[in-house]
């Protein structure tokens, strides 16, 4: 017995990284899986989305687990498309259950020097994307009166303030605040809504130049310097945690352990939100 059988999942950016490990973990559990993800990549970012590869490596990873998967080719800041997506797979599958709204890309920027575009572009990938997503598949979950989970993906910039990403900060804490405020409008239909926060990931989003640059200064640091610096941000000495461990937590509050759990957000960060460390050994 699963944890999740009988249940359906819909998660976006699921062609790797976090999106992969939350369709594999929850499939694990029983669950079947509707994805999406852009498949293309997005001018402006110093590493490349998700490829057609990459789903199909996901799609496998599912299927081996005997569960299934629907994997449609779908950009999130498209609203119609989003729409679509879950009417076909509401009428695959019969209903959706629990939404991981994961999808986004980030690369770093000053306030006083990013353009108007990389602003809004960012709040529109990581914030409006996310209410998009809610927008598509809560209709399709009230109507199928089984109650549910919502879980967004925001992160620890969500929670506190990070130089150099003032874009992506702000939209991160967006993401709190809508999933607040859905949880409250979702409870009359046992609905519940939470948030994951993580720290870095251990994924191409931060393991990338851009990313590099602005944690040591240099975009050619070697990776001993990366893992010393990104390290320090931690109570437990590591640099980052594994898109899994994040997949554990939305594990969690997708099943009905977390059945009382609504409106709030847990922290997968290794201890970076506390404000005063001592240094690793």
């Amino acid at each position: 017995m699963g944890r999740l059988d009988g249940k359906v999942a819909f998660i976006t950016g699921a062609g790797r990284g976090q999106g992969r490990a939350h369709a594999i973990r929850l499939a694990e559990e029983g669950a079947d899986i509707l994805a999406i993800d852009i498949l293309e990549d997005i001018t402006g970012f110093g590493y490349s989305m998700a490829s057609l590869a990459d789903r199909d490596e996901t799609v496998a990873a599912v299927e081996a687990l005997g569960r299934r998967i629907i994997f449609e080719k779908a950009d999130n800041r498209d609203l119609q498309r989003l729409h679509e997506v879950t009417a076909h797979g509401v009428e695959e599958f019969g209903h959706i259950d629990i939404v991981v709204a994961n999808a986004g890309a980030a690369s770093p920027g000053v306030v006083h020097e990013m353009s108007e575009e990389d602003f809004t572009g960012t709040v529109d990938r990581f914030l409006t994307s996310t209410w998009r997503t809610v927008r598509a598949v809560a209709p399709h979950m009230i109507a199928a009166g089984r109650g549910g989970s919502i879980v967004l993906i925001s992160s620890t910039s969500g929670l506190v303030g990070v130089a150099n990403m003032a874009h992506y900060v702000a939209a991160k804490h967006g993401v709190v605040g809508l999933m607040k405020a859905c949880a409250i409008e979702f409870g009359p239909y046992d609905i519940r809504v939470n948030a994951v926060a993580s720290s870095n990931v251990n994924t191409p989003m931060i393991r990338n130049p851009a990313i590099r640059k602005v944690w040591t200064g240099d975009e050619n640091a070697s990776d001993e310097e990366v893992v010393r610096v990104m390290s320090a941000m931690h109570i437990l000495n590591v640099p980052w945690v594994e898109p899994s461990d994040v997949s554990q937590a939305v594990l969690w509050l997708a099943s009905d352990e977390a059945r009382y759990v609504t409106g709030s957000t847990i922290a997968v960060d290794a201890g970076s939100l506390a404000p005063f460390k001592i240094p690793h050994h």
